[in-house]
């Protein structure tokens, strides 16, 4: 009974329209009010949820995303982008790719990408003669690649999410990230090109510009690159933890954007500040709300019977596998990304280890159907922006989106199928 309260109240709540966090609340209240226990429970759990060390990554590493975006950063690395792989068929939408791929590394947040890359290429794309749909798919679909990666605060989420399942490090997550990432890039490169070829797009004038005009467009942007490797390096030669690596990161950005670029206006620091302050305090609080939400799923043993379920129609673990990204994907089209990790992996981690699959490994599955649901309506953020951008409808988004889903759903299948892709990595340093 208190089980189908607590989910039949969530699913109404949002089909009405209540926010996500609100929604998650009421009906963990509603559920404590029909099983008759105390409702101090919801708030225990709540400030339990939120008392974890790790969890001041977050603020550090979302901070460091926004100065990133509003310090000019985005422009040097698409001038590097360009020069490498501009010259080619459909040049601009190459280029495109990489510098979404780049920034994602940098700012390691889809939305970020998309607004920092996206505002600079998509209009320079439609002046060049793309077509709106390719500029703003283009886009929105390599921006999804910063969900995975180091500087992603959606990492050490997962982490929390974890907590008292299995035992996950944010390093791992971080090395586990970087190869399905490059995997992602190819994978859009070759969406990207073969829709340039088939709509006819044309050559960037004048060729390649040599390697000389490549390595100088590469040290513009290397002050801005090395933020992924001075986080990596610095964990893993020890001269600092996961966490202090994303006050390490603000402390970079804060530094290349002021002195070095001297880009960051104190206006647009403001902002920066105001942004991350707001998503901060969204996170904290589906974090906390979660923690209670995800107690009465544990109380009334959901993992297990939706393990059951799924086992009633296939005990083979590729049929399972491909079952929890389908409803991963379903449930991350209606859901924030932070939502979804935070009220799925503690049902659907367990039923995957049941199956063989490694927790750093499910983790990143995790992110990268989040990802897709951040670039689907009727959530779909990263998509609304992007389209805002191109002065776009989704409609029209939505109607040659084929390749580039293609394309994401290739790197999904690669790294569900096949666990060396996001474990190689991290088990060279263990």
């Amino acid at each position: 009974m208190e089980l189908t309260i607590l989910a039949v109240s969530f699913t109404v709540l949002l089909l009405l329209g209540v926010p996500v966090a609100f929604a998650i609340g009421l009906s963990s209240v509603a559920t404590i009010l029909a099983a008759g226990l105390p409702i101090a429970i919801v708030f225990q759990k709540m400030v339990g949820g939120m008392q974890v060390f790790s969890f001041l990554a977050i603020p550090f590493f979302v901070f460091a995303g926004e100065l990133m975006l509003y310090g000019g950063i985005a422009e040097r690395i698409v001038r590097f982008a360009n020069s490498l792989v501009g010259h080619v068929k459909g040049g601009l939408g190459m280029s495109n790719v990489l510098g979404c791929t780049i920034f994602g590394g940098v700012a390691g947040s889809p939305l970020a990408d998309v607004s920092a890359i996206g505002s600079v290429m998509i209009p320079l794309m439609k002046k060049d003669g793309y077509d709106a749909d390719y500029a703003v798919n283009v886009t929105t679909h390599a921006s999804l690649v910063g969900a995975i990666m180091p500087t992603s605060h959606n990492l050490i989420i997962f982490t929390l999410a974890t907590s008292g399942i299995a035992s996950v490090s944010v390093l791992s997550l971080m090395l586990a990230g970087l190869v399905p990432a490059i995997i992602l890039t190819l994978c859009n490169l070759a969406a990207a090109y073969w829709v340039a070829v088939k709509r006819g797009y044309p050559v960037r004038p004048g060729g390649f510009g040599g390697w000389s005009a490549v390595l100088a467009a590469f040290l513009a942007s290397l002050p801005g690159l090395l933020v992924v490797v001075i986080i990596l390096g610095g964990i893993l030669s020890g001269a600092f933890t996961a966490t202090e690596s994303a006050s390490i990161a603000v402390a970079w950005a804060l530094l290349i954007t002021t002195l070095v670029y001297r880009s960051l206006t104190w206006s647009s620091f403001l902002k920066a500040c105001a942004k991350a302050c707001k998503t901060t305090g969204v996170v904290l609080l589906l974090i906390g709300i979660s923690a209670a939400f995800g107690y009465f799923m544990a109380l009334y043993e959901v993992p297990q019977k939706t393990g059951e379920l799924m086992k009633s129609i296939s005990s083979e673990p590729w049929v399972i596998f491909l079952m929890i990204n389908v409803l991963l994907f379903v449930l991350g089209t209606f859901l924030d990304m932070a939502a979804t990790i935070l009220i799925c992996t503690p049902i659907f981690l367990p039923i995957a280890m049941q199956f063989g699959m490694d927790p750093v490994q499910f983790g990143i599955i995790m992110l990268i159907n989040c990802a897709l649901g951040l670039n689907t309506p009727p959530v779909g953020s990263v998509q609304f922006v992007g389209c805002a951008i191109g002065g776009i409808s989704v409609g029209q988004v939505m109607r040659t989106i084929g390749p580039f889903y293609g394309a994401l759903a290739v790197c999904l299948l690669l790294v569900t199928y096949v666990p060396a892709f996001s474990l190689w990595l991290p088990g060279l340093f263990k």
